[in-house]
């Protein structure tokens, strides 16, 4: 057990896409945006393998408020700086129309050498998305946190589906991204771990034979960080609006911070397969907040919906200890009004199959509520 107490301190990383307004199309610009950016976003900001994404990631937050306030600002000066280049930004998971075989590849080493590695399925690759970092010191501990989190990726990944469209094509899916990120070799939910030092030895031995050099490119949908002392989840689409963005960060980290408690009383939840949960991340995947998971517990489907908000009701409690518990309250509101994946199809019905007018309100409510 931790010889001290973590504190959940949280860092989160979005990728946003670069759009020009009058052609609806992703826009190479990663380079002088992060030129033009360096004085208020500092290293904050960062190119990504796509010239027409940008990545921004949090300092170390000590809570939910501070995370507002820096992605907040991030993402008003993002749109600043993309208005001086006649461009916009948008928050989606991705793309309604762009082909990825017209997009630029940033001239990095590292992008560089994924791409040779990897070849179409990293060009492929054009896909935004949010990460949530929990700060858990204690590399056993949280190793014991995030075998028990693997349950709930599928709640996380339905609450924030944001690419129902790839490549002018209504997929039919409520989070494309997922299943072309799935081309990625050590993607998708990860096995349980008995300890951190299984998992060295795991990653180890992927060093040892060649597969890859460093931690770093294990991209499962949950990692301990190879690096940081955090627990880091990597399964949610990126969310439109930002209030959405900030109640899955208070779900996280309540969530984590739950199951904690559970622990120091030595209660856990149970362990269940890989291959089950990955059952519950296909329905999310394709029917988002509307379709059914697997009650595993019951043994019988059960509407997310209803899933759902009993995760908010036991993460309740620890959100209020938090100072997380106003934002949590977008959690249900989430629920109702739908997600981003829902509003873009409702816009494309509307509109008659228009994909120009989802992006224009994707543009539009990736601001909302940010002067």
């Amino acid at each position: 057990m931790s010889k001290a107490a973590p504190t959940f301190t949280l860092g989160v990383e979005e990728e946003y896409q670069i759009v020009h307004p009058e052609t609806r199309e992703l826009h190479s610009y990663i380079s002088r945006l992060i030129e033009d950016g360096k004085t208020v976003l500092r290293e904050r900001v960062r190119p990504e393998m796509h010239q027409s994404m940008v990545e921004v990631g949090t300092d170390i937050c000590k809570d939910v408020t501070a995370v507002r306030g820096e992605l907040t600002e991030m993402r008003a000066e993002l749109s600043r700086l993309a208005h001086k280049g006649g461009l916009r930004i948008i928050a989606a998971s991705t793309h309604p129309i762009s082909d990825w075989k017209g997009q630029e590849i940033t001239q990095g080493a590292r992008y560089l050498e994924i791409v040779n590695d990897l070849q179409d399925v990293a060009r492929q690759n054009l896909i935004f998305g949010l990460h949530v970092h929990v700060g858990i010191p204690d590399k056993d501990v949280a190793i014991v946190i995030a075998n028990q989190v693997r349950y709930f990726l599928p709640h996380l990944l339905a609450l924030t589906t944001s690419s129902p469209f790839w490549i002018g094509r209504k997929t039919g899916l409520s989070s494309t991204r997922c299943e072309i990120f799935k081309r990625f070799p050590r993607t998708g939910i990860p096995d349980s771990f008995n300890s951190y030092k299984q998992f060295e030895e795991f990653v180890q031995l992927l060093v040892k034979t060649g597969c890859i050099d460093n931690g770093k490119r294990i991209w499962w949908d949950i990692r301990v960080h190879h690096v940081f002392d955090t627990v880091e989840l990597r399964i949610c689409d990126m969310p439109t609006n930002l209030n959405h963005t900030i109640g899955i960060v208070a779900l996280v980290q309540s969530l984590v911070a739950t199951l904690y408690r559970l622990y120091t009383k030595n209660i856990a939840w149970r362990d269940y397969p890989r291959s089950l949960i990955e059952e519950n991340k296909w329905r999310a995947m394709r029917y988002g907040i509307h379709g059914k998971l697997i009650d595993f517990g019951q043994e019988k489907e059960r509407p997310f919906k209803e899933l759902a908000l009993e995760l908010y009701d036991l993460v309740k409690e620890e959100a209020k200890e938090l100072g997380a518990d106003k934002e949590l309250e977008t959690i249900p509101k989430i629920l109702e009004e739908g997600t981003s994946a829902d509003r873009q199809r409702e816009i494309f019905d509307q509109s008659n199959g228009n994909l120009h007018a989802v992006v224009d309100w994707l543009i539009e409510e990736t601001m909302r509520g940010i002067e």
